[in-house]
């Protein structure tokens, strides 16, 4: 069975660079804001982690 998603339904779906945002509403525009900032705020963090860690394992090897 081919069914439509409704647009309730797509909320909370995974925002894809470069997509069309003609048909999405204002409320929707804003809630992937929101979502995309957190991930940018997670991968901040990720890349927080890995120079600590980079730091720390030069610091062991450089006397």
């Amino acid at each position: 069975m081919d069914e439509e998603v409704s647009p309730s339904a797509k909320k909370g779906a995974v925002h894809e660079l470069g997509a069309p945002l003609d048909d999405i509403s204002i409320d929707e525009l804003g809630e992937r804001i929101d979502a995309l900032k957190v991930e940018i705020t997670r991968l901040e963090k990720a890349i927080a982690d890995k120079k600590n860690s980079k730091d720390a394992a030069e610091s062991i090897f450089n006397f």
